[in-house]
């Protein structure tokens, strides 16, 4: 498979982490001599999937490179669909092709549905990870029981019905407030990510939790979103030694609490203001309109709101409004696509009026260009760490129990054996197709598949392609300075989500 990309560096906590690796020397010296009989036996087991040779104690770690998404492809090239790798003690198994994914996500989806839980996590603690929606360390009761709630209030086809209408409004404020700034630069992943932000608070606590003007220009709320993320993503000595986690040699789990405290404060008043409420409702104590009212009623404690809130929003806002800044700029750099998206909406919608959820599923060509920024730049573009919670026989391989495993979408997305000009963008792949995303095409799957699949989905699907298509039926969009959309830098970042590495700056112009 050939690789094309263009690329930026990854991260350079690599150096750092391997200067860290060189001064705990003596700690891992004596870790290597208590555990390197059996961390050798089980990589030379011949049924592992195959690999590269590691290094003694830091495995392949340097490997991974300055960009691991084109370092994993790559490797893939050699070792197959299905290979493994040592980070330290860690085994990391990746799937890079969609019979890997359907072994993986659904053949096998019970043995390997575990999440890898990172110790910057809040939830790497066992009292706070039976509150985790997205990283629950198996598919347990406790979970089963929190995904059912989520899906009932938030994602059941009757839930996200009722919804249209929140969503519908916050798109008519982001229009308002972008036509106040006709002329001006507008940061779309800040301006996109402070709307979704408010989508899903006045569908989980009926309210605003930013102000869109504040937001976008100095991006408090995306700031949150993005520290906990980059901690996540940031190489981290005590994931590679689990023996060095109490240390936090790097300070990571210590800085991605204190971004989990600055998200608490912001939900105990909301928790405090409702009860208070729900207190001055005498003899109706039990009224229920909300996801908060739906979790007071079940008698749940304040941690596991502040747990779930916390990777609702980021899980809603980052995903959505990468997608979206993605799929903007594509298009601004594909004038071609551009016109048809425009004459699409112009068929469908009359000149001034708003968008409405109910036109989503007549914009065929706008959301092939979604999917096609989706297959290129997949927002989670290995998916959330999965974990073996049982060893089991994948591809004629064996994958041992606690095994880390990555799908690199990104490597999936571009492979020429599924995708005829794979690193082109050409949205009319998907015209007259019945390749979807909602995790049963696994050349596609930015959302996942399995019990894992993104519970979400249902909802990005429809406020992504309203947000996109409301952006592009009322403005003309320009690039500052008169740029020639040709040269716009496309350069993707990827840690646990692939950003792109120059955010997209875009001058607006009403049309009507």
């Amino acid at each position: 498979m050939k690789i094309t990309s263009q690329t930026t560096v990854f991260s350079e906590e690599a150096n750092l982490l391997l200067l860290l690796l060189l001064l705990s020397l003596p700690i891992l010296l004596f870790f290597l001599i208590n555990h390197l009989r059996n961390s050798w036996s089980i990589f030379r087991s011949s049924s592992l999937p195959p690999g590269p040779f590691p290094w003694p104690i830091i495995g392949n770690i340097l490997q991974l490179g300055t960009n691991p998404h084109l370092s994993l492809a790559r490797l893939a090239q050699t070792y197959g669909p299905l290979f493994s790798l040592k980070l330290g003690n860690q085994l990391l198994v990746i799937g890079s092709s969609p019979s890997a994914a359907m072994e993986i996500l659904k053949t096998h989806d019970k043995s390997l549905s575990g999440r890898y839980v990172p110790n910057t996590l809040a939830a790497k603690s066992p009292e706070l990870n039976k509150f985790s929606l997205g990283w629950s360390l198996e598919c347990n009761e406790l979970w089963r029981n929190l995904r059912t709630l989520c899906r009932d209030e938030l994602f059941s086809s009757k839930a996200i019905g009722t919804q249209a209408c929140i969503r519908e409004k916050k798109v008519k404020e982001m229009l308002e407030f972008i036509g106040k700034r006709q002329g001006q630069v507008v940061k779309i992943r800040e301006l996109v990510a402070a709307v979704v932000f408010n989508m899903i608070s006045n569908i989980v606590v009926s309210k605003d939790v930013v102000n869109l003007e504040d937001e976008s220009e100095n991006g408090e709320i995306n700031r949150l979103v993005r520290n906990v993320v980059e901690l996540v993503s940031t190489p981290n000595i005590s994931d590679i030694y689990p023996l060095l986690a109490p240390l936090d040699i790097q300070g990571l789990r210590k800085k991605a609490l204190e971004q989990h405290e600055k998200s608490n404060k912001m939900w105990k008043e909301i928790i405090k203001e409702r009860k208070e409420i729900r207190k001055s409702r005498i003899g109706d104590s039990t009224h229920q309109h909300d996801l908060l009212d739906a979790i007071i009623n079940k008698g749940c404690p304040d941690d596991q709101v502040n747990v779930l809130f916390l990777e609702l929003f980021i899980a809603g806002t980052d995903t959505s409004s990468l997608a979206i800044e993605w799929t903007m700029a594509e298009l601004i750099r594909n004038p071609r696509c551009l016109k048809i998206v425009e004459d699409e909406l112009a068929r469908e919608i009359n000149q001034e009026d708003f968008i409405a959820e109910s036109h989503v599923p007549n914009l065929t060509y706008l959301q092939a260009c979604i999917k096609e920024a989706l297959r290129l730049y997949p927002p989670i573009p290995y998916l959330v760490p999965h974990r073996a919670v049982e060893s089991c026989q994948v591809m004629n391989h064996t994958i041992p129990k606690d095994s880390m495993i990555l799908m690199n979408l990104w490597a999936i997305g571009r492979d020429p054996n599924y995708w005829e000009d794979p690193s082109e963008f050409k949205p009319e792949r998907f015209l007259n197709s019945s390749l979807d995303f909602k995790g049963n095409d696994f050349q596609l799957i930015p959302f996942g598949s399995g019990r894992r699949i993104c519970p979400g989905l249902p909802m990005a699907a429809l406020h992504v392609p309203l947000i996109v298509a409301s952006l592009i039926h009322f403005f003309d969009w320009s690039l500052p300075l008169g740029k020639d959309p040709r040269d716009l830098d496309m350069t993707e970042k990827s840690g646990l989500d692939m950003v792109k590495k120059v955010p997209l700056l875009l001058v607006p112009r009403t049309k009507f």
